[in-house]
């Protein structure tokens, strides 16, 4: 592993997409900075962190899928992958919320942003974006964000932190060409509010509510209907209320 630590940068993402077009990466090269002045999340959304308090992050990684349609394997064993590490340091109340927000509780103490350059039909170059609220203690204007810190009482060493999850995330790579299977059967255990009855807004705004069946593997959500039906809804077709 190639560790490249930053004090500060746009992107720690762009960062090393842009190193990926200059120089041959080798496998789990790491990006980290202190401060990230344009982080982003799903759908477009910032990522904002108190600098040098949190844990932002990108690893390089070569990926072999049998097709485009496994990338979001990709996306599930990170989370886990997380998930996992933060479970070893006693860190309570952890799930996933779809497709990958890590949530301590019903806060969200962390997020994961996961960028694919496509080299032949079953090889892909990806960057993993991570970032994890650690030791960050106030959230203005954000009621539904958290802390390790918050949430457990303790401080963390967030170089630590990084190398664990890359070593987790390594480990569950290898995992998933053995047992792919076990990958989303942990990750559907995983789901934050799977089989609760909860609020949706779908993209024309429309509220309804719905049970969380499953993550199918192709990535798309499926929600019980209060008619019994169940539908599939894509990364940004529906917005969970809660």
């Amino acid at each position: 592993m190639h560790l490249i630590k930053l004090d500060a940068i746009g992107s720690t993402n762009d960062y090393l997409k842009d190193l990926s077009k200059t120089q041959n990466l080798s496998d789990f090269t790491v990006v980290t900075a202190e401060i990230q002045t344009s982080g982003r999340g799903q759908r477009g959304t910032v990522w904002n962190s108190e600098p040098g308090k949190n844990l932002t992050m990108s690893v390089f990684v070569r990926v072999s899928m049998n097709d485009a349609s496994e990338l979001f394997a990709l996306n599930a064993l990170v989370a886990l992958s997380v998930l996992e590490t933060l479970n070893a340091s006693k860190i309570p109340g952890l799930s996933l919320k779809w497709p990958n927000d890590i949530m301590s509780g019903r806060k969200k103490i962390g997020g994961i942003l996961i960028e694919n350059n496509v080299k032949t039909a079953t090889e892909f170059d990806s960057v993993i974006g991570i970032g994890l609220n650690v030791n960050q203690t106030a959230f203005d204007g954000l009621p539904n964000a958290s802390s390790l810190f918050v949430v457990s009482g303790q401080t963390f060493d967030k170089e630590t932190l990084c190398l664990q999850i890359v070593d987790r995330i390594r480990e569950r790579l290898d995992l998933f060409k053995s047992t792919p299977d076990e990958i989303w059967e942990t990750y559907n255990r995983s789901l934050f509010r799977k089989g609760i009855p909860t609020a949706f807004k779908d993209t024309s705004d429309k509220q309804f509510m719905g049970i969380i069946t499953e993550a199918a593997r192709d990535g798309q959500l499926k929600i019980m209907l209060e008619d019994d039906s169940v539908r599939s809804f894509g990364l940004k077709e529906v917005t969970m209320l809660f």
